[in-house]
């Protein structure tokens, strides 16, 4: 048999295995991704962070927080992000600064206790928050300490 002759009898039994084998199985669907987006305690009462996940990865917000400086004390002041990121459940922030403060948060943000999105707790975020002053002279000085933010009720 002349190559010409057997190549649509090869082409043939090729379809034809192919059409007998089982159609692609779908992959296991992808876990949905949680929007962590919502308002945190922050350190004192009356005090929050706004975290809005804005896709995957990135992260914008605020920290709205009393002043606590001579010239500030007891003003309500908004510390926007001035960058954000998520990666999975890690999440790391740093906020723009205002009156020479400005904050530092690595760790992790993800299911807390709250039972559902209109309990407390529903997520949290747990790490290290470093708070940076500058002084007149421009001297920084940095305190670091472990925080848990609670997500505040939401309501669906």
């Amino acid at each position: 048999m002349k190559l010409a002759e057997a190549l649509p009898l090869v082409l043939l039994a090729c379809t034809s295995l192919l059409a007998g084998q089982n159609p692609p199985q779908n992959p296991a669907p992808a876990k949905p991704v949680e929007d962590y987006s919502g308002m945190y305690s922050f350190q004192r009462e009356g005090e929050f962070v706004q975290l809005t996940v804005e896709d995957a990865s990135r992260v914008t917000g605020f920290v709205s927080r009393f002043g606590d400086s001579e010239s500030d004390r007891g003003a309500f002041l908004d510390q926007f992000f001035k960058t954000g990121k998520l990666d999975g459940t890690k999440l790391a922030f740093t906020t723009d600064t205002v009156h020479g403060v400005w904050y530092e948060f690595k760790g992790t943000v993800d299911r807390g206790e709250g039972k559902t999105p209109a309990n407390e707790g529903y997520y949290v975020m747990k790490g290290t928050l470093t708070e940076n002053r500058t002084d007149a002279d421009k001297k920084v000085t940095s305190k670091s300490h472990e925080v848990v933010f609670k997500s505040f009720p939401h309501e669906g």
